[in-house]
């Protein structure tokens, strides 16, 4: 497995993988959210490829200053076990902390048990917080 940058050539790859792994919702134009990505720190948006160079996983990442933020963390089914979402976390991780960050957050589901699981196997915690949103552009 090799973890590289995301190229414009990846981006039907990785929607096909994010609707694969359950990621993707009606709301959210997953094209809308890689072309915006691409704009902002595109070095944090990192994908996994096999020895064939199929695309089996994915991670967007991002600092603001204050904290990290990791999306779209993806893993294709027929390959989960395979330890390409903990490569891509240490991946994000690493690059997050050569900028300063102290802290990385994300968002799951609250009834997605396996991913809560599998971060907490990772040494993330749940945080005592409510997570807001406001839709700025509607897709």
């Amino acid at each position: 497995m090799r973890i590289r940058p995301f190229a414009p050539d990846d981006t039907e790859a990785v929607v096909a993988l994010w609707e694969a792994a359950g990621l993707t919702r009606p709301w959210n134009d997953p094209r809308a959210d890689i072309a915006r990505k691409s704009t902002v720190q595109p070095e944090l948006f990192v994908v996994a490829e096999d020895g064939d160079g199929r695309i089996v996983g994915s991670v967007m990442a991002g600092y603001e200053g204050h904290r990290g933020w990791m999306n779209y963390l993806a893993s294709a089914p027929d390959a989960r076990g395979a330890g390409i979402g903990r490569a891509l976390v240490a991946h994000v991780e690493a690059a997050l902390l050569a900028l300063g960050c102290p802290k990385v957050n994300l968002q799951v589901r609250a009834d997605n048990a396996h991913a809560v699981a599998f971060y907490r196997h990772l040494g993330y915690r749940v945080d005592d917080t409510i997570d807001l949103g406001k839709r700025l552009i509607a897709d």
